[in-house]
């Protein structure tokens, strides 16, 4: 099988991304890394991709005077890489509806939480405040709701009586560096696809919560 052609997006550190990039590097995923594309030129995501050869691109929000205008830029360079798959990992930017449109079934993000619940920012300490047992994480297909695609795929850790938002949140990144990659995993075998409102692994519709890792 072909490998799959990846173009990851990014804003921050990229921790998500050197999963990613270490799974690609030891063949466990049946890809390549086209380009690492950043909204921010000092992310360190952008060394990490540099030291793996991999090549990079910044194209700064600040330099567009709409969103529009941004996204329509951000299609272009992506195009350049012709990816079979877009990666959100970590990338902090609301896309347009032309933009999702675009890459419909073929962009991923990852949200830390169980997905529906607590959608947008600061969803550990709201976890917290909510007094929640458990937490976790969510990969999935990229609609033009914000963080409310079909749900791919959830890991689930407790949530100790002493948590802060802190301590939460690195056991929830440990589980972020296992699922993104297993889901890109099935993306390159072509095991996986979104369908109207849902998603689908080996020919099997997923629940509404995804699949649960481990199983």
């Amino acid at each position: 099988m072909v490998p799959s052609r990846l173009v990851v997006l990014i804003s921050g550190s990229g921790s998500n991304l050197q999963a990613i990039i270490d799974a690609c590097n030891s063949g466990e995923i049946n890809a390549n890394i086209a380009a690492v594309i950043s909204n921010k030129a000092d992310a360190y995501g952008l060394e990490r991709a540099k030291q793996a050869g991999i090549a990079t691109a910044v194209l700064s929000h600040k330099d567009f005077d709409s969103r529009e205008a941004y996204d329509a830029q951000l299609m272009n360079v992506i195009d350049t890489f012709a990816p079979n798959l877009v990666v959100l990992a970590g990338f902090m930017r609301i896309l347009t509806p032309s933009l999702v449109q675009k890459f419909k079934g073929k962009m991923l993000n990852i949200h830390p939480s169980l997905l529906p619940k607590y959608q947008g920012l600061n969803t550990h300490q709201r976890a917290i405040d909510a007094k929640d047992d458990v937490h976790g994480v969510s990969v999935h297909f990229v609609t033009e709701e914000l963080d409310g695609g079909p749900v791919i795929l959830q890991a689930k850790v407790p949530v100790l009586a002493d948590d802060t938002a802190d301590t939460l949140a690195k056991r929830v990144h440990a589980q972020e560096h296992i699922i993104y990659p297993l889901v890109v995993k099935w993306f390159s075998e072509q095991r996986l696809t979104m369908e109207a409102d849902y998603a689908v692994l080996d020919e099997k519709q997923l629940p509404a919560h995804g699949a649960h890792y481990p199983e």
